[in-house]
């Protein structure tokens, strides 16, 4: 035989051996794993942890005391009851109405008359006052102004008390129109009257004074909260506040906010709560500044410089500012836990030493996270860097001495077994990636098509929309890596275990960058290392690694506490986050935040446990299992009714606008514009789309030609809220005028030239409504260099730049609003239009005129409708 005859003999003989090798290693692989079913039924026993333990948990609630156990100096949730029953039968509470400014104020001074009988004369003090403040500030870009709004505001303090120090516990009984504010925040009103009844009727005292803030201004938006902390006698004591308000009803209440830098406080908050539910990561994503809402607590630290809790209720966030936000959603048991717990922090906190001087004890952020309800973990936000760090960096050192250990036991170099780690590693990070892009891809198609918000009456359907796809891009890179690869030298259990080591330093690089970027949100990637890193380091020790799949017993083990937490912790943000995307506005796609945030839970509480289904024969199928579940749920979410976003009474579509009669006068006094329609500010993703199959919009059309020619579109656009969607307000004509109750009036009273010569000095009264606005628009060379309002908007034109927008509303005064505006002009000449001036006036609880009513009674039952008469005059000095 001739060498090159030779040479391709043994080639052919070292193929033909290399490839009978593989062949045996396949079958070998296969008769080591699990039975199939195994893949499968593991699916279903994850399933069934979550259904039996997470939402029990959730959702579980303390058994309500009765009128039997007042004995007891504990807080009575049935009589809670009976006072949120009378509150709710008064329905709406909008600053400056009857219910709220006269019969609201009324029952709860008459609830506070019948405490005060109760109080313990020889140990405590009780003082009320009614506070009626004025005043303004900015907010979101608004001149916020209020007058005569009121506060009942109680303190109940110890006999012969010497502290200067003052505990302050806030909420708000007034309501947004239509809610009969029951949940939003009555819930917390009356929890606050039952807590100062136990306390100041039991002989357990106390060392510093509290502060009871019964708020009536907090929804217009926050003006009660400041009209207190900047003007109230009693303000400058206080040191520590707990806010209490409501985006939900019916559920546990959430602490969200704690601090600013004062880690001390939520040591408190979890030796006295004894319902613990709350963590950091939420006040992390409430400060973003991404959801739409806000509460007193940012007034009271930026005002006051106060520290606390900001405490809401979250759950059914559903009814939250609408008609169905009554009494019936709200079971005893959430009273109960809520009064246990506000009870429990007053008691403590009102006998703080760190009240004394709590800027000593600013010793920075803290982390916190409730587990299943059960307990509060807290620690440092220092002692969380170190922590996130160590915990990352194990994980990497020992992913390194385990792919040591894959190298000695499989007779290849360290280099070699290092080099198939960075292989997974990528294989890895490409799985990552799709595990939170395909959610995101479905999210995307979805609303492309129209189909946005298809979970919304029913979150179940996101495990077929988001949990899915996520699972599939996470674990399928790996899985066709294995079918395609077979390593020859490393066992196949190692290389699982590979790819499981990939998954856990991608984590561990997100954990140190987040850290890096000072998240402390970043506490989720750390413990879910912890519970990946224990059973690492106990497999290496007892050599559990070394035989076949032995290593997996621990580590499923030990999946389940990250398991049951991450599932948790995200069902809580899904819960309060879900209702939240129905009023998100129209022009973002909130399915992008549910589905990136649901997939992240996906991959940390699952994200191991799926690579393991290489462990089992036929793993396809639990990929399969998977996929039919994303079809029908795909299927059911675009084809059937189950997909509707939209039910009466539980789910409704809120759908505010108003009937608006809008003139426009030219300088010298002429009507260029008298038109009439509705003006609708949708705030959900499908806007009018559900709407038209039942109510005429034919002419709807949008105001974005208006905006560009008029100032804030030449409407009476009602708030901050309707202001910022303003690009998105849609119009519809009506030919038969509108003619709203009565017409604000702004009379000049005064007008000056200056003693300089190039500054113009009007004055201004306004009467009309409790609820208007004042547009200002100067022309090009003039600017307003004073005004009666907040100072600071006209100080910084970069960030408040004209046209301005002053919002004024009043409680229980109805006076004229006097204000004044100084004109700036170079040349002196103010013989020429100067100023636009728009005027609108809301008439918030009046029906309108019976086109009007006729028009509103043609909505579907899904709808939520907030609407009323407004008016809107432009005037032109």
């Amino acid at each position: 035989m001739g060498d090159k005859d030779k040479l391709i003999n043994d080639e052919s003989i070292e193929e033909g051996s290399t490839t009978s090798i593989t062949k045996k290693v396949a079958k070998v692989v296969v008769k080591s794993q699990l039975p199939w079913y195994f893949g499968t039924g593991s699916l279903l026993f994850w399933g069934l942890l979550f259904f039996s333990i997470v939402i029990p948990l959730f959702y579980r609630l303390p058994t309500p005391l009765t009128i039997n156990d007042s004995n007891k100096g504990v807080f009575i949730a049935e009589r809670a009851y009976n006072t949120l029953s009378g509150l709710a039968s008064i329905g709406t509470k909008v600053v400056g109405s009857q219910g709220n400014e006269v019969d609201t104020v009324q029952y709860l001074l008459n609830q506070l008359a019948i405490i005060k009988e109760e109080i313990l004369d020889d140990f405590f003090d009780l003082e009320v006052d009614i506070q009626r403040p004025t005043g303004s500030y900015i907010w979101s870009l608004m001149a916020n102004h209020y007058h005569n709004i009121q506060n009942i505001v109680v303190k109940l303090s110890p006999k012969n008390s010497t502290s200067e120090s003052y505990l302050l516990v806030n909420s708000h009984f007034d309501s947004k129109p239509t809610s009969p504010s029951v949940g939003d925040a009555g819930h917390m009103i009356v929890s606050v009257l039952e807590v100062l009844r136990i306390i100041g009727s039991t002989r357990q005292t106390f060392t510093h004074p509290i502060v009871f803030l019964l708020n009536g201004a907090e929804e217009n938006p926050l003006q009660g909260s400041h009209g207190f902390i900047t003007q109230h006698k009693w303000a400058p004591f206080c040191k520590a506040v707990i806010n209490l308000d409501a985006a939900g009803s019916g559920g546990r209440e959430i602490l969200f906010q704690s601090g600013p830098d004062s880690s001390w406080l939520t040591e408190y908050y979890k030796k006295n709560a004894k319902h613990p539910f709350g963590t950091s990561m939420a006040e992390e994503l409430f400060q973003t500044g991404l959801l739409p809402s806000d509460t007193d607590f940012g007034i009271f630290n930026t005002y006051g410089g106060l520290s606390g809790f900001d405490i809401a209720q979250v759950i059914n966030g559903y009814v939250y500012h609408t008609l169905n936000d009554r009494i019936d959603v709200i079971p005893l048991g959430a009273l109960q836990n809520t009064g246990d717990n506000l009870l429990g922090l007053v008691r403590a906190l009102s006998n703080a030493t760190e009240l004394f001087d709590p800027e000593a004890y600013e010793t920075g952020h803290a982390i916190f996270f409730d587990v299943l309800g059960l307990y509060l973990v807290t620690y440092s936000a220092t002692n969380a860097v170190y922590l996130n760090y160590a915990v990352a960096g194990a994980t990497i050192l020992l992913v390194f001495l385990s792919l040591w250990r894959i190298a000695v036991k499989s007779n290849i170099t360290l280099e070699t077994a290092l080099l198939w780690g960075i292989v997974v590693l990528v294989i890895q990070v490409i799985g990552f990636v799709l595990g939170v892009a395909l959610p995101i891809v479905v999210a995307y198609v979805m609303d492309k098509y129209g189909l946005s918000l298809s979970y919304f009456s029913h979150p179940i359907l996101l495990i077929g929309l988001y949990v899915c796809p996520s699972l599939l891009g996470l674990s399928l890179p790996a899985y066709i890596y294995f079918k395609l690869q077979r390593n020859p030298k490393i066992s196949y259990p190692s290389q699982i275990q590979l790819a499981l080591h990939g998954y856990a330093v991608v984590l561990a690089v997100l954990a140190i960058a987040l850290n890096y970027y000072g998240l402390r949100t970043t506490y989720v990637f750390t413990w879910t290392l912890i519970f990946y890193v224990i059973p690492l380091a106990l497999n290496l020790l007892l050599t559990l690694q070394d035989r076949g799949y032995a290593w997996t017993a621990l580590l499923k083990i030990a999946q389940v506490f990250p398991f049951l937490y991450n599932s948790y912790l995200f069902y809580t943000f899904i819960t309060a986050l879900t209702p939240m995307m129905g009023r998100y506005g129209a022009s973002t796609n909130p399915d992008l935040i549910v589905s990136a945030l649901t997939a992240l839970g996906a991959l940390l509480s699952l994200g191991f446990l799926i690579l393991l289904v290489n462990v089992y024969r036929r793993p396809s199928l639990v990929f399969l299992v998977l996929l039919a579940i994303s079809g029908v749920t795909i299927y059911a979410a675009t084809s059937t009714q189950v997909g509707f976003p939209y039910r009466a009474k539980t789910n409704v579509q809120r759908v505010p606008y108003l009937q608006v009669r809008r003139t426009f006068y030219e300088y010298d006094g002429t009507v260029s514009k008298d038109e009439s329609g509705y003006l609708f500010n949708f705030q959900d993703r499908r806007k009018q789309a559900p709407l038209e199959e039942y109510v005429n919009l034919t002419g709807l059309i949008s105001l974005e030609d208006d905006c560009d020619k008029y100032m804030f579109c030449g409407v009476p656009l009602f708030d901050s809220r309707w202001v910022k969607a303003k690009a998105e307000a849609m119009w519809l004509p009506r030919e038969e005028p509108i003619n709203p109750p009565s017409i604000p009036t702004l009379e000049l009273l005064n007008k000056t030239v200056l003693a300089d010569s190039t500054t113009l000095y009007l004055e201004f009264n306004l009467t009309g409504p409790d609820h208007m606005s004042i547009f200002l628009q100067p022309y090009e060379d003039v600017t307003i260099s004073n005004w009666t309002f907040v100072h600071t908007m006209l100080e910084n034109s970069t960030t408040y730049p004209a046209p301005y927008h002053v919002y004024h509303s009043y409680g229980i005064n109805d006076g004229p609003l006097n204000f004044f505006l100084e004109l700036e002009k170079p040349d002196g000449d103010f013989d020429v239009p100067l100023l636009q001036v728009g005027i609108s006036g809301h008439f918030i609880g009046n029906e309108g005129d019976e086109q009007a009513i006729e028009f509103a009674d043609s909505f579907p039952p899904f709808s939520g409708l907030v609407q009323w008469p407004a008016s809107y005059h432009r005037y032109i000095y």
